[in-house]
């Protein structure tokens, strides 16, 4: 339809994978499962729910009748019991004991969870597949020096593949943090209106054991080793906070990167890929902006700032629960999922197409150099027999002569043509030079490239062979 909103996430920026993820379809169905799991559970423990009841209900978990549902809303105002009665109506023999036991929050708040599951582990393996492809990089650039930044000012040199492990470290954050998530994700279970699962005791006839069976089940069913110990009606809100700092971290890494890459790309060091036929500017043709890049930022501010809402639901929930987290949260955490999705498509597509211009980063390397290596050549010279301090001030005297030239008369740098002519270093033309090589600057830039990939990524890489074929799908 063109003549409502439609939201800019789904069309543009989010994965069909993500976009199914918290779809209707996806929440309905999951409902469905969740009414079967109950009534097996119920079956299994004694209560009186027949075989062909539960598997009438399994025929029909994704055959949703959403008109019958939605016209039912309109008339008792209630979501879940207008699904319980669509689901009724498709399963005549079963439908008396639907939803048996439970209050609303058993299938929305499982719901919840488990969509939050699936989100995550689809961000993860975005976030594994942007690392291959980072690590990939950061080895085959391992060796060639760069100039480093502090304060965004020229510093000591670095390589330009260490300077990706740094943006592969934050990622290596990130995917700590997510599996840490994963792996201590619980499911609410079947707790009751308050918490205290009272209506499942008068089920089971007080039987305890039988009702802590039942939970147990709904968790194992649903693929949860365990839900929580205690709850109200709710699972704890501070799960969404949780959640969405998660992202939100993950967030901050891309934007970092996308910042990076937007100022190499302004030196026009390393770009993000542009086609062929890409239009950079609408009045200026000859532009390359680097709109990936922007648009990752733009969507990762979003993520960043959405977090703050499960934070305040969290913050302000009354006693057992109040329904001021509903509206909010169907809309906060759904579309922190879906813009961050969209975040990593393209950092997956920017990492896997970047495009580096090797003879301008030389270039900008050689303009700079010359002032960071005149330490070393006095160094040198005052082991031929120099004097410290005479030296000290002939290259103080060169660099400011040489500093005017670059900045306030626009030409070249040439400092080491003046410190070659000054025999007072007894140092000849090719001594200087091999004293001035770049990777003599680098450090252990790339030793650090190789141990790092070899102790922190690979491993990662290795555990998660499954997640790595995944390929980057941009819209725009």
């Amino acid at each position: 339809m063109r003549n409502t909103y439609s939201t800019p996430l789904n069309s543009r920026y989010a994965s069909k994978e993500m976009s199914y993820i918290f779809s209707d379809d996806m929440k309905f169905s999951t409902w469905r499962k969740l009414w079967v799991a109950l009534a097996e559970g119920e079956m299994e423990l004694g209560l009186n729910i027949t075989k062909d009841q539960v598997e009438e209900l399994k025929a029909h978990i994704y055959d949703i009748n959403y008109e019958e549902a939605l016209a039912k809303e309109k008339e008792v105002r209630h979501d879940v019991m207008s699904h319980v009665y669509a689901y009724g109506l498709l399963c005549p023999n079963a439908k008396g004991i639907i939803h048996l036991g439970a209050t609303s929050c058993y299938v929305g708040d499982n719901t919840d969870v488990i969509i939050m599951r699936d989100g995550l582990n689809l961000i993860k393996k975005k976030l594994v597949k942007t690392i291959k492809l980072l690590s990939d990089f950061a080895i085959r650039y391992k060796d060639m020096p760069t100039l480093g930044f502090t304060h965004f000012q020229p510093a000591q040199l670095t390589t330009v593949g260490k300077r990706a492990t740094l943006w592969i470290q934050d990622l290596v954050m990130d995917i700590e943090s997510i599996d840490f998530l994963i792996g201590t994700l619980k499911l609410r279970g079947v707790k009751g209106t308050t918490g205290t699962q009272a209506s499942f005791m008068t089920l089971f006839n007080e039987d305890e054991e039988k009702v802590k069976a039942l939970d147990k089940k709904i968790a194992e069913k649903m693929g949860f080793s365990k839900s929580y110990g205690v709850t109200g009606q709710t699972y704890p809100r501070k799960l969404d906070s949780i959640v969405l700092n998660t992202l939100s971290e993950i967030s901050q890494s891309a934007y970092k990167f996308s910042n990076d890459l937007r100022l190499l790309q302004s030196m026009k060091e390393v770009e993000e890929p542009f086609e062929k036929n890409q239009i950079g500017s609408s009045a200026m043709a000859y532009k390359r902006n680097p709109m990936r890049s922007e648009r990752m930022g733009a969507l990762a501010r979003y993520v960043i700032v959405d977090a703050l809402n499960p934070a305040i639901t969290a913050s302000t929930q009354w006693f057992e629960r109040t329904l001021d987290d509903s509206a909010n949260k169907r809309i906060a955490v759904a579309e922190a999922f879906l813009a961050l999705d969209g975040v990593l498509n393209l950092y997956m597509n920017i990492a896997e197409n970047m495009v580096v211009y090797e003879k301008v980063i030389a270039a900008h390397v050689n303009r700079e150099l010359p002032f960071m290596a005149t330490e070393n050549i006095m160094m040198e010279a005052v082991k031929r027999g120099g004097d410290r301090q005479e030296l000290h001030e002939s290259i103080r005297i060169h660099s400011m002569e040489a500093a005017q030239r670059v900045k306030g008369e626009g030409l070249d740098n040439d400092l080491i043509d003046r410190i070659i002519k000054d025999e007072s270093f007894k140092l000849s033309k090719d001594e200087i030079l091999s004293i001035i090589d770049p990777k003599k600057f680098i450090g252990r830039a790339p030793s650090q490239v190789t141990e790092f990939i070899d102790e922190y990524v690979t491993p990662i890489l290795e555990n998660n062979k499954d997640l790595v074929d995944i390929k980057a799908e941009i819209t725009v």
